[in-house]
């Protein structure tokens, strides 16, 4: 299975902001996603970041001179608005969106947007005062209505000094909305799937928890992955480290209590949920109410514990239900017993002490769990795995 860049043909425009060395990390992410970057820059964005770093990056020329008469293809705008699968500006200026706008071709990118017919995602960078003016919002407007994505910008510290709404915005969320847009595959359009993801924490006083070392990053690759496929995902997410993930409608909590309540409520008109997050199975018997010191005559040597939710358990069987089982040994046998007690349609069994997979690992190796047996699924990226359970959750959706 692939991601929703492998081999697509991204046409990624350049504008001259300064935001243009942001790009940079843009066409170096699209890259390494598998995609075909070519890189379509205005003779001021040239002057912020030369062509050839992009050429270094995406290992293909870069198009910045309509006049390049060594050009191997004798039309290349054309040509490039042919072979594309989407055209992303990043930065998008006020004069390159007004010239969009407007439908003029007067530079290699605008030129590209008239000749293509690919979606078009535009990322606007500039300052407060310019992004508020009624003349560049009018002109945003115009390309909404003619089915142009806009993404950002974003509120910060801007180039001129001054705080506020013009910063491009970040490259994980112009990548997300360009998957949203590309996602060709469409195996789980129309449903709504709720996804969990990260490591609960349970206070044992207001400076120390009980938690696990869970990374969210399974969790995360579920909910982008569901996206891609064309799922309206809610990603119910603990504390983690990552980047909230562009396209998805994201509920932060901390405690089991906290998620089991945010899953009550979110799988009210869901059709599937997957439990990735590792869930606390203890919480403290009483929290403490002040940080409990060292220096203390009080003896701390030991917490009582009782158990917290079986979150999983609360939710409606008219659900596609998917459990994960993290295990350090007896995995397959661990996870049966999961899958009959849950009575869930699908566990996720995965050995986290196993080296190069689990917690904090980009990659995982997993076994996944049915009635009918078990399937053993090789050592393979997130995202991958990601998509190979979601596979099994768009059949048992079409079969219900």
């Amino acid at each position: 299975m692939s991601g929703p860049f492998e081999n697509k043909n991204i046409l990624l425009g350049i504008s001259g902001s300064i935001a243009a060395y942001k790009s940079i990390d843009v066409a170096s992410k699209l890259t390494q996603a598998g995609a075909n970057v070519d890189v379509i820059m205005t003779y001021s964005a040239t002057q912020f970041v030369t062509p050839l770093t992009f050429r270094s990056i995406t290992h293909r020329p870069v198009h910045h001179d309509v006049w390049d008469i060594n050009s191997p293809e004798a039309v290349e705008h054309v040509a490039l608005a042919e072979r594309g699968d989407i055209l992303i500006i990043a930065p998008a200026t006020a004069h390159m969106i007004g010239k969009l706008a407007l439908g003029l071709a007067e530079d290699p990118i605008s030129i590209t947007a008239i000749a293509t017919s690919a979606p078009l995602l535009i990322a606007p960078a500039m300052d407060a005062n310019m992004w508020s003016n009624p003349a560049v919002q009018k002109n945003i407007s115009t390309l909404i209505e003619r089915g142009a994505t806009i993404v950002g910008p974003e509120e910060g510290r801007l180039a001129s000094g001054l705080t506020g709404v013009g910063r491009l915005a970040g490259t994980s969320t112009i990548i997300g909305e360009a998957a949203k847009i590309l996602a060709v595959k469409k195996a789980l359009a129309g449903h709504r799937i709720v996804v969990t993801a990260g490591g609960t924490q349970e206070a044992i006083d207001p400076v120390r928890v009980i938690t696990n070392h869970s990374s969210g990053k399974m969790g995360y690759a579920i909910a982008e992955a569901g996206r891609d496929l064309g799922a309206e995902v809610i990603l119910i997410t603990a504390p983690t480290a990552l980047d909230l993930p562009s396209g998805i409608t994201t509920i932060k909590v901390k405690s089991t209590s906290d998620m089991h309540k945010a899953v009550t409520d979110a799988s009210g008109n869901a059709d599937a949920i997957i439990m990735a997050a590792a869930v606390a199975d203890f919480r403290p018997a009483k929290t403490k109410q002040q940080k409990m010191k060292k220096s203390s005559k009080q003896d701390h040597s030991s917490i009582d514990l009782k158990q917290t939710e079986d979150i999983i358990s609360n939710v409606s069987k008219n659900l596609i239900r998917v459990a994960f089982a993290a295990e350090t040994e007896n995995l397959l046998e661990n996870a049966k017993v999961k899958l009959e007690k849950k009575q869930v349609d699908l566990v996720v069994a995965n050995d986290v002490t196993s080296e190069g997979s689990g917690f904090g690992s980009d990659a995982n190796k997993v076994w996944v769990l049915d009635t009918n047996g078990v399937e053993d699924l090789p050592l393979m990226p997130k995202y991958e795995v990601a998509l190979a359970i979601l596979d099994k959750v768009a059949h048992l959706l079409a079969s219900k």
